[in-house]
């Protein structure tokens, strides 16, 4: 008694503070949502879903007691026949291996708590006498339900599970409530030897610790017989997360997790268990990669084939060899492409082979495409099948890259994000990251600074020659159309449709090139542009989700609006702790059924938006950027055959190739250009680069959506004008006669300084009234966004603010 004193007091001289576990706060994951719930990414240094006991099924937390502790009910923390088990055990080891044997268990689950909270996990002697002395001491600070739940979430239970929960997740993607006997089973068979009780790689091994679980949960009595035999009569069947659960996003993951780890740090990030709903909507996402990828490989097929990604000379293991090839280089494979070997040439067909031994042809095209450079056999191409059997077509990764961002223009929730060909090539996000001359894709805003000074879309400037002094010992700067021609007098709106260089410059020069700078940062284009001339042509650098956060306030009617990603952020308890719509909602919230009214009303909404710009000089430049649809150098996407504005742009050497494009509710900007900057081509545009990205995405994004016009607000007048000379038409007047839109009491011939004619044909004048209301009963909004009458502005002025696509039954949110 003396001796087991003497090593009591020993070995509690230096224990740790259970105490601690009191206040328990353990590492949990972090998980990011898109809008309509699927799950997109998951950031954690320990996966880990803490549950309490309550939450977790008996079946579950019994199957760990018979598996680690029968008697953990009843015992005082220490289980003595498995000591003294363990003990004869560690001493025949020591007889017979020496020193260096490593010391066995015999620990209950309160033993085991106190190893993974308060002590190392080193086998020995002296730290297995401290797990009894803890073991015994917080069994009578801590009930047994207590240490249950301390132990079912902290376990590590392989495949980076820590917890029960995480690991039915990570195994048989079932919440804890889901899981069958055999199931809650297999889980509490694996403590002992996670990695040599994996089913994928020890199969038997892992049914036999599964079974022998099963066995002694009956012979407790927690399952009958029957229940046993027929758990156990099952095979082990792992369910990985279907791919309709998750939200494949990764550019569009990755910042958001730049953005939580600079706001809220790695440690609420990695370790937190933060719940963040972000603002992706997973169907506009996979149009806006698909999108990027067709402008990106239609561009790169038209400059050649470039040869094979790889050669094989010997081909006793092509399978083999074709499958490493792909993990080697890191090849991006998408809808359906493989790789393939070319196996034969003869009879002018070019035969391939796939590495499950299925084979086929190459098309025509890719024939003709590949004859620059030849095939040889031994060529690893890449192969997407046709509508044609056994038919394929060659691919290759573009060498150009580019961006592709979605965005609601009431709100500025961003709905998909498209950094780049492919996120496993480079994490290098060209959205956020790659800062580009935007080009023409810039002028609307020049423009637009003229609508606030006095001109009119109708107001005419001549396209001619033009130079400007870039300083003392510098060379004039003679900017010159893309063409080299010039039309003479013609009108703004000619000059956006047309993008006319000569014809911007000479505006800005009018309007003052510090206005051009101001609206550049009244829109968020620029911080602090240089006020150099060379801006309204785009030459000035910014990136494409700012460009197109911009066009988002043209398509809102000249709403301030930022780009937003995070919808709402809940900490692990589930308190909110961000939310992007922070508006004061009266009556959103009831208490109970008997709160609602008789006839219940939908609550209404401030609309706290700042107006950075006249609306109705908002929407001259939105009906001028209709024209470059309709008439334009965007005329290809008019075969849509949807209402759509937008804006090509093209940089010197045509380096850089935009176009942000739009409807009333969604707005979509596209980028391409090369990493290492280089040009595209002589004939290459925005037009020809990068618009049939956007219609692709279009074309997906608005099928089935009522084409709808865009929203007029009050006090425009329309006017018929010549498309040419920007006066109204005359009687038996051929050509392009425009509808179009005036503010207040502006007349065809007024601004710039030009005297107005004397009177204007009734017959060609369309009034919209002060409590003009769009869109009519003729043209109703399509169903997807589905609208709500806003109070009036500051001016009481009413104004019809269409819906985000989060208050439609798609999603969660609620604004406009």
């Amino acid at each position: 008694m003396l001796v087991a004193a003497a090593l009591f007091l020993h070995f509690s001289s230096d224990l740790p503070d259970y105490r601690e576990l009191a206040n328990y706060d353990p590492e949990t994951v972090t998980r990011l949502y898109a809008a309509d719930g699927k799950l997109m990414a998951e950031y954690a240094l320990e996966k880990r879903v803490y549950v309490p006991l309550k939450s977790i099924p008996k079946r579950v937390s019994q199957a760990f007691v018979s598996a680690e502790d029968k008697n953990f009910y009843s015992n005082n923390g220490l289980d003595f026949y498995g000591i003294a088990r363990a003990a004869r055990q560690n001493i025949q080891g020591i007889l017979g291996k020496g020193n260096g044997h490593s010391m066995s268990g015999g620990s209950t689950i309160t033993q085991q708590v106190v190893k993974n909270f308060l002590l190392t996990p080193e086998k020995s002697i002296s730290r297995k006498a401290k797990e009894a002395i803890l073991a015994f001491r917080i069994t009578q600070v801590y009930t047994k339900d207590r240490i249950l739940e301390l132990y079912l979430n902290e376990i590590y239970l392989g495949k980076g599970s820590y917890g029960v929960a995480a690991a039915a997740l990570n195994y048989f993607n079932k919440p804890l409530d889901a899981l069958t006997i055999e199931e809650a089973a297999f889980l509490a068979a694996m403590p002992q030897a996670p990695g040599r009780s994996d089913p994928v790689l020890h199969y038997d091994r892992a049914k036999e610790r599964r079974d022998y679980v099963i066995n002694r949960m009956m012979d407790d009595g927690y399952i009958t017989a029957d229940e046993a035999r027929n758990a156990i009569a099952q095979p082990i069947t792992l369910r990985t997360r279907d791919k309709t659960e998750s939200a494949s996003a990764d550019f569009f993951s990755e910042e958001v997790r730049r953005e939580i780890a600079a706001k809220y740090g790695d440690d609420a990030l990695y370790k937190g268990g933060l719940f963040i709903k972000t603002t992706l909507d997973p169907q506009l996402q996979q149009y806006a990669d698909e999108g990027l990828r067709y402008a990106l490989t239609q561009y790169d097929r038209r400059h050649g084939y470039r040869g094979p990604i790889a050669h094989m000379d010997h081909f006793k293991e092509w399978q083999k060899d074709l499958a490493a090839v792909e993990v080697n280089k890191k090849i991006p494979l998408f809808d359906g492409e493989r790789l393939a070997l070319v196996a034969d040439l003869n009879r002018g067909k070019v035969t391939i082979f796939f590495a499950n031994n299925t084979k086929g042809v190459l098309d025509k095209e890719s024939l003709k495409w590949g004859a620059s450079k030849g095939f040889r056999i031994g060529d690893v191409i890449i192969a997407a099948p046709t509508d044609e059997k056994d038919v394929y077509e060659m691919h290759q990764i573009p060498a150009v890259n580019g961006a592709m961002v979605v965005m609601d223009p009431h709100t500025g929730r961003v709905f998909a994000m498209s950094g780049g060909y492919s996120y496993g090539g480079t994490e290098f996000n060209r959205a956020t990251q790659a800062k580009r001359q935007p080009g023409s894709a810039f002028k609307p805003f020049v423009y637009l600074s003229a609508m606030e000074n006095g001109f009119t879309p109708a107001s005419i400037i001549v396209d001619e020659p033009v130079e400007i002094s870039q300083g003392t010992g510098m060379p004039m700067w003679h900017p010159v159309n893309y063409h080299g021609d010039y039309l003479g007098p013609a009108t703004l709106r000619t000059a956006v449709e047309k993008s006319r260089n000569a014809m911007t410059v000479k505006l800005a020069q009018l309007l003052g090139i510090d206005k051009v700078v101001e609206i550049g940062k009244r829109f968020g284009i620029y911080d602090h542009p240089p006020a150099q001339f060379s801006m309204v042509l785009g030459a000035q650098e910014t990136t494409l989700i700012r460009l197109t956060n911009a066009y988002c306030m043209l398509a809102n009617g000249g709403k301030k609006v930022s780009p937003g990603l995070v919808e709402r952020i809940d900490d692990r308890y589930g308190k909110t702790i961000f939310k992007l719509d922070s508006r004061p909602c009266m009556g959103c919230r009831l208490d109970s059924e008997s709160d609602i009214p008789a006839i219940a009303t939908p609550p209404v909404l401030p609309d706290n938006r700042m107006q950075i710009v006249d609306n109705r000089a908002d929407y001259q430049i939105v009906s001028i950027l209709q024209g470059v649809v309709e008439h334009g150098t965007a005329f290809a996407a008019h075969k849509l055959g949807k209402i759509l504005a937008g804006k090509t742009g093209t940089t010197n050497e045509s380096r850089d190739t935009w176009f942000i494009g739009f409807s009333p509710d969604l707005v979509a900007g596209i980028y391409v250009g090369y990493d290492q900057p280089q040009s595209l081509g002589k004939k290459e545009t925005g037009a020809s680069v990068a618009l049939p990205g956007f219609m692709k995405f279009m074309e997906k994004a608005l099928k089935g959506v009522p084409s709808t016009p865009f929203r007029v607000p009050p006090g425009i007048n329309f006017i018929k004008v010549d498309a040419k000379s920007g006066l109204p038409p005359i009687p038996g007047q051929t050509g392009r006669i425009v509808l179009e839109a005036f503010k207040g009491d502006e007349l065809p011939g007024t601004g710039n300084g030009e005297e107005a004619p004397k009177t204007v044909d009734e017959q060609n004048m369309q009034h919209i009234s002060p409590d003009y209301n769009f869109p009519s009963e003729e043209a109703p909004p399509p169903a997807r966004y589905q609208p709500s009458q806003q109070p009036g502005d500051s001016n009481g002025n009413q104004q019809y603010l269409p819906p985000s696509r989060y208050n439609s039954g798609e999603g969660t949110g609620g604004l406009y």
